[in-house]
């Protein structure tokens, strides 16, 4: 397990409680999971993904992610509709354990309401949390 100044957190992202972060990019939303998540859940094996085209509200479940150890919920950290799935976790899952927050992004979204940014933590909130 990494030690909090080992985790690699950007600037650029914003954080949900569950772990997913939320990237801003012309109008649309990537997401994925910490650097912390992946690293409590150890070799990840299998990502389920949602349909492209579904409209899924913030805080719901939209796919899981299985590792050696556990099968985990992955929840909409802003409501959207699907745009894209990140297919290469198809066959090489262990990208969201090399690159959590570039290669290994899960979804594109096309928000909702694209304030519920807002309600997301920024990288110092987030380290705050995650030192509870």
């Amino acid at each position: 397990m990494k030690e909090l100044d080992e985790l690699i957190i950007p600037e650029d992202l914003l954080f949900a409680e569950d772990h997913e972060w939320a990237r801003s990019e012309n109008g649309k939303v990537r997401v994925g999971i910490s650097d912390y998540a992946q690293d409590q859940l150890g070799d990840i094996v299998y990502v389920e993904f949602p349909e492209p085209g579904q409209v899924i509200e913030r805080n719901e479940p939209f796919g899981s992610i299985e590792s050696v150890k556990a099968v985990s919920e992955l929840y909409m950290p802003v409501g959207g509709e699907i745009l894209e799935i990140n297919k290469a976790l198809n066959e090489y899952p262990d990208l969201v354990n090399k690159s959590p927050n570039d290669e290994g992004w899960i979804i594109l979204i096309k928000p909702t309401d694209k304030s519920e940014l807002k309600s997301l933590m920024n990288k110092d909130a987030y380290v705050e949390m995650l030192k509870e």
